[in-house]
């Protein structure tokens, strides 16, 4: 279930990050989807979906940390 906008975000992901990072997250996350679509591409026993959030977290992680409870740009 690819994400076509911002908005179609989970709750999680739009409540915590900024707007670049919801980018990341939103590109990284369909882009996953496509990649591991196949069962044997994945690790473990992970879902589609899954694998899918955990390479979006991933992604968002190399440019932001989290501060407290505030997501930043690394610098």
């Amino acid at each position: 279930m690819p994400y076509r906008t911002l908005d179609d975000l989970p709750e999680n992901v739009k409540n915590v990050l900024p707007k670049h990072a919801q980018e990341i997250y939103r590109a990284a996350f369909n882009n996953a989807w496509d990649e591991y679509k196949d069962p044997e591409e994945r690790k473990g026993h992970a879902s589609r979906e899954e694998t899918a959030h955990k390479v979006a977290w991933a992604a968002v992680k190399k440019e932001y940390e989290k501060v407290g409870d505030e997501w930043r740009r690394k610098s």
